[in-house]
């Protein structure tokens, strides 16, 4: 079984992160990535901090999802910034049931193979999917609780599965991509993925009500894709090899950018989640979470410590 998890690093695309307890052989994609064990030979080891007691009365809880097959860091920002928990036997992407902000009660992480679980809010285990499509690569919902779940190579490409209602075994629906890494709906209903195709990055558009995929084209280049997530006002495409989310308009099928937040400070976020006025990253280039303003940007505003063991995941929920 391959899993696969999609981060870069010193501005070399760095992909196939593998689970030791999984067998298999991994398949090299098509944009030259290496082998995230091979590029990130120390990151693998934990950094151990004393225990402190979770008080599971507090509502709000960070996330930062590690690599597959290791465990999940809970956080209580900005009560502080120690790790006061953690889910085991996860590990990769994760979402939850918002577009934006703080989850109600529940997250979701796709934790490669084809395990996609459902936790209530701060860990316990609720329901778990399985994806006999491939390995899935990301997650998002829409307003109405429809799952969609990234597939990095399905069908001769990145695909997408709908779980409606978070249920059943879904929908696959094939993408203009070869390789599928983030996907987020909209304020509409719109579902967006990123990823790459054979000429490079590409952002594509699953218009709500329909079946089909289509291309869009961005006003500036993105160099490698990342988070794909609404922000309240704009849709926003995290670049992972510019440190940046680009905001942007949509029309048909152009996206206009109307600004770019910039970070700095970090290394390369996997993934990143906005809430109102900060957005978290999973920095799998520093080996830590990290917590910036948004849309201001700039130096972090809180670097999250505790155990990581690659970061490349990130979500935020209350309960």
């Amino acid at each position: 079984m391959n899993t696969s998890g999609f981060v870069k690093y010193a501005g070399a695309p760095v992909a196939l992160a593998i689970c030791s307890a999984c067998g298999g052989a991994a398949v090299a994609p098509s944009n030259a990535a290496r082998m995230v064990t091979a590029a990130h030979p120390n990151l693998g080891a934990l950094t151990r901090y004393p225990t402190i007691l979770p008080d599971w009365r507090v509502k709000k809880f960070e996330y930062i999802v590690n690599d597959y097959g290791t465990y999940a860091s809970i956080f209580d920002y900005p009560r502080s910034d120690e790790q006061v928990g953690t889910i085991d036997n996860v590990g990769g992407q994760a979402c939850t049931n918002v577009l934006y902000g703080y989850g109600k009660k529940f997250i979701w992480i796709v934790a490669g193979g084809d395990l996609i679980t459902e936790y209530r809010v701060p860990k316990k285990l609720i329901k778990i999917l399985s994806s006999p499509y491939g390995a899935p690569s990301s997650c998002a919902m829409d307003t109405n609780g429809d799952l969609a779940v990234g597939i990095l190579y399905g069908s001769g490409g990145g695909d997408v599965v709908i779980f409606k209602n978070a249920r059943g075994s879904g929908t696959v629906i094939t993408t203009p991509l070869s390789e599928e890494y983030f996907d987020g709906y909209d304020n509409q209903g719109n579902l967006f993925a990123d990823g790459f195709s054979n000429s490079g990055f590409a952002l594509v558009e699953l218009p709500k009500g329909s079946s089909k995929f289509r291309t869009i084209t961005t006003s500036n280049t993105v160099e490698f894709p990342g988070s794909v997530q609404w922000d309240g006002t704009y849709l926003t495409v995290f670049d992972q090899d510019a440190n940046a989310t680009y905001r942007y308009t949509v029309s048909g099928t152009a996206a206009t950018l109307e600004g770019t937040v910039s970070y700095s400070g970090s290394s390369d976020c996997a993934q990143t989640w906005i809430v109102e006025g900060l957005v978290y990253c999973a920095d799998a280039g520093n080996g830590d979470g990290e917590v910036f303003k948004y849309p201001a940007g700039g130096s972090p505003v809180a670097v999250f410590t505790g155990n990581f063991d690659l970061p490349l995941g990130t979500v935020a929920a209350e309960k």
